[in-house]
């Protein structure tokens, strides 16, 4: 199970959402006495293990097991499914029901709904005729903290079912997710959304604020002074670009999920055959928290480095007389020895992907295409065969094709945005750029000015990319300046009442890469800069798992 990220240094106190969402399930699982079995949507037990440790969950005297097609196998007359609300689960736990009446077991059923109950599932039960053995709740878990600045909504197919099959659910899920943050932090007093779907988010925000208004007079200043909404399709570029920070290229090639990796264990020099390890990533790990933001040429460096100067203080300690204190300090960097055995192990295995010809000439191509040079495709169909139309028709809906109608608007926002960065040193970097080795990802340079100045001044760029954009002043707040300037900005509402630095939270609504969370936390990082940077998404995505949402078998 993947490690509870540590949220101590969050610039928000991201740990009392996650302590309130862990009494939320243990209240659930207390209420319903005695020894009990709980079944778990898997996807949804990879959230969970960032929320709660299994054993705590066993203290409570459960059994754990993962929802499947095959009935529950349990000595245990109570079982608590906690699902999220999809239909075609209904199914599953119907069959369940009538296979244990078949067999003439008597069971009390219960379904927890994440993070809400919806009717349409209720209504398959009812044809199933099940619902009246059933007892029905929730649990609220909106809102999953992967680590000290990042947030997810855990909404995968938010951007295909809002793109492809025009459900716009999930847009209440992301509003009422930050609502909720708004009811532990203040009422968020600048709102600057882009694309169609943030739009939509910041009008239900505006409703249910007016419908279960947050008082915002109990706090004198609220702790997240903007949110920036982004729809994925207002930049659908960056994420189909290989990602060349140490955290981005993991993804890449060995996909984390709930904030680890899974891998054979000769990877990280366990010789057991064929035996997998997980391998958490996050801030509780120090080494990774200083190089997992670093272009990936940095890292080897930087493991080089330490291996040496390890090896150096080593050579020392066996040839010369020591005092205590020398000692006790080569004994505080042994302790860091697991960490670095850990990512010279994980660099060594990415270099065996990044070195090969087929990921360089990979690279060059991307380069090209985001120089608008032109580049020879023949036609897609041709290409892949026809059992792809009804992938390439989602794409195409989703707007990762379109049909070239007319002249394309990418040179003149690349040239107003400065999206191509010439001569990027990635050991020193001054510029985001550095996360792509020269391309500065559309997404944050947005993100940069709507903090630097809004929107107003972009006004001709952002009307070429996709969707409406809004700018609004909120709660109370309305006399309040927004930002003056990315640079020294010092308006009153810098900072909290602690001296903590004012928040603004970035919302990515379909998803973001860790290249391009990567770049906002060097943006937060550069001096004079009067924020600190927050992250909420529907989920992390790369290139392939963005576009895999999309695959659909033709017939």
């Amino acid at each position: 199970m993947a490690q509870i990220p540590n949220l101590d240094n969050s610039p928000l106190n991201l740990k009392s959402l996650r302590e309130q969402s862990q009494r939320d399930l243990v209240k659930i699982l207390k209420d319903i006495r005695g020894k009990k079995c709980l079944v778990i949507e898997p996807k949804l037990g990879g959230s969970l293990s960032l929320i709660i440790q299994t054993s705590l969950l066993k203290e409570y005297g459960i059994e754990l097991r993962h929802l499947s097609a095959e009935p529950v196998q349990t000595d245990f007359t109570k079982v608590v499914y906690l699902i999220p609300s999809q239909r075609d689960l209904m199914k599953f736990i119907s069959s369940h029901v009538h296979s244990d009446i078949s067999k003439g077991l008597q069971r009390e059923y219960y379904i927890y709904f994440v993070p809400r109950r919806e009717i349409q599932c209720e209504r398959i039960l009812e044809e199933e005729k099940v619902h009246h053995l059933i007892t029905i709740g929730e649990y609220p878990l909106y809102v999953v903290p992967l680590d000290e600045d990042i947030l997810s909504f855990e909404l995968d197919l938010a951007y295909k079912e809002c793109q492809v099959d025009g459900d716009t659910g999930s847009l209440w899920h992301i509003a009422k997710a930050i609502h909720k943050l708004e009811s532990s932090f203040g009422v968020i007093p600048n709102v600057r959304a882009k694309g169609k779907a943030s739009v939509l988010v910041t009008d239900i925000l505006n409703r249910m604020q007016t419908e279960e208004p947050v008082n915002s007079s109990d706090m004198a200043v609220p702790e997240i002074n903007t949110l920036i909404l982004i729809d994925r399709e207002v930049d659908m570029v960056t994420p189909m670009c290989s990602q060349l920070t140490y955290e981005g290229l993991l993804d890449e090639f060995l996909r984390i999920h709930n904030g680890s990796v899974e891998l054979d264990s000769s990877i990280m020099g366990v010789q057991q055959e064929g035996k997998k390890i997980k391998v958490p990533l996050n801030s509780s790990d120090k080494l990774f928290k200083e190089i997992r933001d670093l272009n990936f040429e940095v890292v080897v460096q930087v493991l080089r480095q330490k291996a040496t100067s390890m090896k150096q203080d080593y050579t020392e300690m066996t040839t010369t007389n020591q005092t205590v204190s020398e000692l006790k300090d080569f004994v505080k960097k042994l302790n860091s020895l697991p960490e670095m055995t850990r990512h010279i192990n994980l660099a060594q295995h990415l270099s065996t992907f990044t070195s090969k010809p087929s990921f360089l000439a990979k690279l060059d191509m991307e380069h090209t295409i985001v120089e608008a040079s032109s580049y020879d495709m023949r036609e897609l169909l041709h290409s892949y065969g026809f059992e792809h139309m009804a992938t390439l028709n989602n794409l195409e809906k989703a707007g990762l094709f379109k049909r070239q109608e007319s002249k394309s608007n990418w040179l003149t926002v690349k040239r107003a945005l400065q999206l191509v960065v010439e001569d990027t040193d990635t050991a020193n970097p001054n510029d985001i750029a550095y996360v792509f080795s020269g391309y500065a990802p559309l997404s944050i340079r947005l993100v940069q000015h709507a903090v630097r100045s809004g929107w107003r001044p972009m006004e001709e760029i952002l009307k070429l990319l996709p969707g409406p954009h809004t700018e609004t002043k909120r709660g109370g707040f309305t006399s309040s300046q927004s930002f003056d300037a990315l640079q020294g900005a010092s308006s009153g509402l810098d900072k909290i009442a602690d001296g903590r630095r004012s928040l603004v939270l970035v919302v990515f609504v379909g998803g973001v890469t860790f290249a391009e969370i990567s770049a906002l936390r060097f943006l937060s990082a550069q001096e004079g800069m009067a924020y600190d940077l927050i992250i909420g998404t529907t989920k992390i995505i790369n290139g392939h798992s963005l576009v895999e949402t999309f695959f659909e078998s033709f017939g």
